[in-house]
């Protein structure tokens, strides 16, 4: 009986030993920079502000390919930098008109709800001011 007991106990004891050991040698292989995976998007944060000649190029890329939202803002000047929130608004604004003008297309001819012309428009003007969400 007192051998059951012994070898029970020191099971125990190798078991928490082991234990003690794993989760803090996995938990060291955490780093704080992601690994990049392949296919996916490296998600990048967006500045705090944006030179006012590239939100420009991009409003005029938007008005462009189509955006009324685009083509009535007004271009900055007299600024250097703009906060990051005016490209973030312009892109969500141009996003969300194009796909409700695109709505009726074929999925086939659409990427992301909104035509393959008016997608690449977005991805341009949010690449020409740095931003990568919005």
């Amino acid at each position: 009986m007192k051998l059951i007991v012994r070898t029970g106990l020191v099971a125990a004891t190798a078991l928490g030993a082991v234990a003690a050991v794993v989760v803090p040698a996995s938990a060291a292989v955490v780093t704080d920079d992601p690994r990049p995976v392949a296919g996916a998007h490296a998600v990048v944060p967006n500045p705090k502000t944006i030179k006012a000649a590239d939100y420009n190029q991009a409003r005029s890329t938007l008005a462009k390919a189509g955006s009324q939202t685009a083509a009535k803002s007004h271009p900055v000047h007299g600024k250097t930098d703009v906060p990051v929130s005016y490209g973030t608004s312009l892109l969500a604004a141009a996003r969300d008109e194009f796909r409700q003008t695109d709505k009726k297309l074929p999925p086939k001819d659409k990427k992301s709800d909104m035509s393959i012309a008016h997608y690449n428009a977005i991805h341009s003007a949010a690449k020409t001011m740095g931003i990568d969400t919005w």
